[in-house]
């Protein structure tokens, strides 16, 4: 039964997301926006690899895609429906719902949030990656940001993950960033465990239009 409860969730959103993007020809250009973003995982003791997240979001409805994302060679399509809100304080949350698979098959529900105070932003991403194939393989994933803008280009911080895609030993890999924004394009380094041995550094290329 979990196996087609994933393939549920992908056809779902195979069918949905053109649609959306069909649709959203009669939206107001505001209404709409797409992003593509490549991470370049350059490692110290481990083989280097690439991560795809590509998304879709109209109004409150969100779509997201993934590869390498949750686990190595594997494939993640989501959706979500975006919470907002706030005055000097701003919010964003989005509960996600989605299926992983490739060489790992799951169900993996989720959030994405956001919150924004003047030239400060925190930024959480967490999901259950429940793993169908094999019960003892699932896992809490999470990414986090705490950034400051002392600019509108220039975005510094630091970032910390949970995942399983890289293995250095820890359970919680921490480190600091800087982004870069030119027009709709984004370009990030992520400096993670820069004081040990197990150390790497992620670069990321991103576009929103």
């Amino acid at each position: 039964m979990r196996p087609r409860l994933d393939r549920f969730v992908l056809a779902a959103f195979l069918i949905a997301a053109p649609a959306a993007a069909a649709d959203a020809g009669g939206a107001a250009v505001s209404d709409v926006s797409v992003s593509a973003t490549g991470f370049y995982y350059a490692m110290r003791d481990q083989p280097d690899f690439g991560v795809g997240v590509a998304t879709l979001d109209r109004g409150p409805l969100h779509f997201e895609a993934r590869y390498n994302y949750e686990a190595r060679d594997a494939g993640s399509a989501f959706i979500g429906w975006k919470f907002a809100g706030g005055d000097k304080v701003t919010f964003e949350v989005t509960p996600i719902a989605g299926a992983l698979f490739g060489s790992s098959r799951g169900f993996v529900p989720g959030v994405e949030a956001t919150v924004t105070w003047d030239s400060f932003d925190a930024y959480v991403e967490a999901e259950y990656v429940h793993d169908t194939a094999q019960e003892d393989a699932s896992y809490y994933y999470a990414w986090s940001e705490l950034g400051w803008r002392p600019v509108e280009w220039l975005r510094l911080g630091l970032v910390g993950q949970r995942t399983r895609t890289v293995d250095t030993g820890r359970d919680l890999q921490r480190g600091v960033f800087g982004q870069l924004s030119v027009g709709k394009a984004t370009l990030g380094v992520y400096a993670f465990n820069p004081e040990a041995a197990s150390r790497y550094v992620i670069v990321a290329l991103g576009v929103r239009f």
